[in-house]
């Protein structure tokens, strides 16, 4: 943990900002930007600065790209960093000192989360773009339902997901427009709540994801779990949500 005068490296601000740290040092993160305002804003800096990145991928980038699946993720980082590291050189001659090391830092930083996001993408959704919505928190409205299964999303609403993700060249067939939290737990057809997950990963895919809802909703309407606690358990981290509920690493062979 830092000391009372030191500050946070832009990596355990990135690590904290992306979810990436320990239980334990995200909890001493959490402390000291409780009491450190340069921390903060710098953590505030860096997340504006993805959030720039974010929009110039979507509109420069991904129209003109392969889907983001296997070999192709690693070579859509690749181009994204060359693209983001050739603009800042050709303007290193007009920034000041300050810019420029800010700007460097933002080439490091989008590369990062441009590898990240490619290789996540398959299989999680982003936390800014789909962070779960539901429609009611009673569980009497949820069990007594017909248990309705992922409702067909409108294809004007399937549309505005796929520009979301960038993903407006993929094939649709190859992906499930899927509700973060599913209508059978009270999840609300909200475009917050909605992602395109691939169909073709060879691990975490939306039969998976499937399986762990029809657990969960079983899980609450048995009286063996709280409604809202299946709620935010699988819109965090649905991958760590099935290895919580089903005790296990990796898919089970009936899930496939």
């Amino acid at each position: 943990m830092p000391s009372r005068g030191s500050h946070l490296t832009d990596q355990e601000l990135l690590q904290a900002a992306d979810g990436e740290l320990q239980p334990s040092r995200a909890a001493q993160t959490a402390a000291h930007l409780s009491q450190c305002w340069p921390c903060r804003a710098r953590k505030q800096e860096l997340e504006n600065a993805i959030g720039q990145f974010v929009r110039f991928h979507r509109g420069r980038l991904d129209p003109f790209l392969p889907d983001s699946a296997g070999p192709r993720a690693l070579l859509k980082a690749r181009l994204s960093e060359m693209t983001i590291t050739g603009k800042l050189r050709s303007n290193h001659r007009s920034l000041g000192l300050q810019s420029a090391a800010a700007a460097i830092m933002l080439a490091l930083m989008a590369a990062t989360w441009s590898y990240h996001s490619a290789l996540s993408r398959v299989t999680r959704p982003q936390p800014s773009l789909t962070p779960g919505a539901v429609a009611t928190v009673d569980r009497d409205q949820v069990c007594d339902s017909a248990r309705p299964k992922n409702r067909a999303v409108p294809v004007s609403l399937a549309r505005r997901v796929f520009q979301e993700y960038g993903l407006t060249g993929a094939e649709p067939r190859s992906y499930e427009v899927d509700y973060l939290i599913t209508p059978a737990l009270g999840g609300a057809e909200d475009i917050r709540n909605l992602w395109p997950q691939s169909y073709s990963a060879s691990t975490w895919n939306a039969q998976v994801k499937d399986a762990l809802e029809d657990h969960l909703r079983d899980l609450v309407c048995s009286g063996q779990l709280d409604l809202a606690t299946a709620q935010h358990d699988i819109s965090s981290d649905w991958i760590a949500a099935y290895r919580k509920y089903f005790h296990t690493d990796r898919p089970l062979e009936t899930a496939r």
